[in-house]
């Protein structure tokens, strides 16, 4: 074998207390305090939006805080998911030249043709579906996503074991678009799960997880061996919990900027998919940026991109957002699925044409 790599199960956890452990072990692993992993995680009903994303054009919060379901926001992007004890939740903390896969792109195809295999063994026609989902004849059973931050890669997703969609369609705000995109009438006929195709002969999750680890150790030429995250990892979790990621204001951080009638919105979907972006003018003249909010359901490495971008347009002249975008990506080259520096320049002039801005 090439290599080793860890393997962890936290079981069923708060959903928050869940994403903190993500980025407990990013930090860890990049300190060299622990090795490549994967780990195993379930949570209680919650609603998760991604990185980027608008908390209420996503979630239902009313719904939500209603009916008990936990509100969360990830540290990766992509969009909106609901997550239930029911679902299989996995997500890799790897030394990015472990895999051997310069991009995120590479990366996610990859990783989704091993889940997709994994499946397989357990009797499901899986297949990869790009950008990063994993279907089985053209309904979703696995959802994913990741980013690098330095050479630590951070990759994870979801098997749909068995689950109530609609508990899902009540708690997300999945857009019509979206639906009529690919002609269905709800968002739970865009997902299948192990349950609905295989009946009494669905496995257990231990049987699920080993399915996973045996084809993804295949792939990849790697052994694993199982252990406990350590005390480190959990108590910086704990940590980041109650310093960032457990907070409601971490959660709303980007909550709906649409209803905010000063700003001005410019949308572009492609297929790495949708960004979003929202325009402040700001003086008489309305000649200049006040302030410029990015979301959308993307995925770019590292995330804290996007926020370095919003920075820069932050105050400057609207003349000069195209040489400033220019040379920021020029500086600062993303690494994305799909999504490309094209697309958050289109999404900016959408917005400031929008706010009516006089441009060059």
């Amino acid at each position: 074998m090439a290599g080793r790599f860890r393997v962890v199960d936290t079981g069923v956890l708060e959903g928050r207390f869940n994403i903190a452990i993500d980025q407990a072990m990013i930090e860890e692993h990049q300190a060299g305090r622990i090795p490549d992993t994967i780990r195993f995680m379930r949570f209680p009903p919650t609603a998760l939006i991604g990185r980027h994303q608008a908390l209420r054009q996503e979630i239902d919060v009313d719904h939500c805080r209603t009916h008990g379901i936990g509100i969360v926001r990830r540290i990766t992007g992509g969009g909106a998911i609901y997550l239930d004890e029911g679902q299989l939740g996995w997500g890799l903390v790897f030394q990015r030249k472990a895999l051997g896969l310069p991009s995120l792109a590479d990366v996610a195809s990859h990783i989704c043709q091993a889940v997709a295999a994994g499946l397989q063994r357990l009797g499901v026609d899986a297949r990869y579906r790009p950008r990063n989902d994993i279907e089985v004849d053209g309904r979703k059973i696995s959802g994913t996503g990741g980013f690098f931050d330095g050479d630590t890669l951070i990759y994870q997703g979801t098997v749909l074991v068995d689950m109530d969609p609609a508990a899902m369609v009540a708690a997300l705000r999945v857009p019509r678009a979206k639906l009529e995109k690919r002609q269905l009438d709800s968002a739970a006929q865009r997902v299948v799960t192990l349950r609905e195709l295989l009946g009494p002969a669905t496995p257990g999750l231990p049987a699920i997880q080993r399915a996973l680890l045996e084809a993804f150790s295949e792939r990849f030429d790697l052994a694993w061996h199982s252990e406990p995250l350590t005390a480190a990892e959990e108590t910086l979790a704990r940590e980041h919990f109650r310093a960032e990621i457990g907070t409601d204001e971490f959660v709303a951080q980007v909550d709906d900027p649409a209803s905010d009638g000063d700003f001005a919105i410019g949308t572009q979907t492609g297929a790495g998919g949708t960004v979003t972006t929202y325009v402040r003018l700001e003086g008489v003249a309305r000649k200049r940026i006040g302030q410029a909010l990015i979301t959308g359901d993307f995925f770019v490495a590292p995330p804290r991109v996007v926020f370095d971008l919003e920075a820069a347009l932050r105050g400057a002249y609207v003349a000069d957002a195209d040489a400033i975008m220019e040379r920021f990506f020029r500086e600062r080259p993303i690494n994305a699925l799909s999504v490309t520096a094209a697309d958050f320049r289109a999404s900016l002039d959408g917005a400031l044409a929008a706010a009516g801005a006089p441009r060059p």
